[in-house]
């Protein structure tokens, strides 16, 4: 467990047996611990292991906030509460219903991932409606001894929250400041399909911005400073691939041809910036092909409205 500051620290849950993937954050205080996107139910070993090498028992842990319901964040919430019934899980209103029956999420997840679902993400199970506290954006909250504002930030996900404590400076923004796995690399922006909105990701990036946080938290992978310079960059690189995917459908041939030549482009830049190690990674973060996916969807719905 990684120290962030004075009560705050996170967890690599080491996804596929990969460092710097995905990151919990433990939040603790004299009121409890919080966990901020518990990571999916395949890394529980490593997530029970770090809380017990730090003392921290499961009883002593009493809510869970997700920044978006995706498996990779979110997919361990329904395990974790069936074990642990007092827990109380955050999540906005979108996403609430994905939580208390999992059943479209897991269906939409299958077609993207097949047979991989299992390996992946583990057991996906239903939350009780009781435990959730459902969010819109705009609330203060106090869990783990910190108080937090909550702020609607859609572009990746529809059901997308960020959360920033005061105290520390810290805001904690999920996938909506992108994919960084090392200090200063490539920032990359996570656009599966099916809720990709450019105007709402910008509007959204704004918003983060506004808080004048000293620190960014993203899930994928762990805190990053200066945030004007990461969020300029996010945008920036947004921009870019999505530049890219709008030119690929114009490009001769099928859509698997389309993922392949970004995949390709994508590739190319981060091995012109890092190792190949890290470079690799980025594809254990995210599959690319899944991020021309979502701008494509993006793009076609845009055009077909725009004719």
């Amino acid at each position: 467990m990684i120290t962030l500051a004075s009560g705050v620290s996170y967890v690599d849950l080491q996804f596929l047996g990969t460092p710097r993937i995905i990151a919990t954050v433990v939040l603790h205080g004299p009121g409890g611990v919080a966990l901020i996107d518990p990571g999916p139910s395949s890394t529980l070993p490593a997530l029970n292991a770090e809380l017990a090498r730090a003392g921290i028992a499961w009883r002593d842990v009493r809510s869970i906030l997700l920044t978006h319901v995706h498996l990779d964040h979110a997919g361990a919430t329904g395990s974790l509460v069936r074990d642990h019934p007092g827990l109380r899980v955050y999540v906005h209103e979108k996403g609430a219903p994905h939580v208390i029956d999992p059943e479209k999420l897991v269906a939409s997840a299958t077609r993207l991932w097949g047979d991989d679902m299992h390996r992946l993400w583990g057991d996906i199970r239903p939350v009780p409606a009781g435990n959730l506290v459902v969010v819109k954006g705009g609330e203060r909250i106090s869990v783990g001894g910190r108080d937090f504002e909550i702020a609607y930030t859609p572009g990746h996900a529809s059901h997308h929250v960020s959360f920033y404590n005061a105290d520390t400076g810290t805001a904690f923004v999920g996938d909506t400041a992108g994919v960084r796995l090392v200090p200063g690399g490539f920032n990359m922006p996570p656009t599966p399909p099916p809720d990709i909105d450019l105007e709402a990701w910008r509007e959204s990036l704004t918003r983060i911005g506004r808080w004048r946080a000293q620190t960014l938290f993203v899930t994928h992978f762990g805190p990053h400073t200066p945030v004007g310079a990461h969020l300029t960059d996010l945008a920036d690189t947004l921009e870019l691939t999505s530049g890219m995917v709008k030119a690929s459908l114009a490009r001769a041939g099928s859509d698997e041809s389309r993922e392949a030549w970004f995949a390709d482009e994508i590739r190319r830049e981060l091995r012109r910036r890092m190792t190949e190690a890290d470079a690799r990674a980025y594809e254990v973060a995210g599959r690319f092909d899944l991020s021309w996916r979502g701008l494509a969807r993006y793009w076609r719905k845009r055009l077909t409205t725009h004719d």
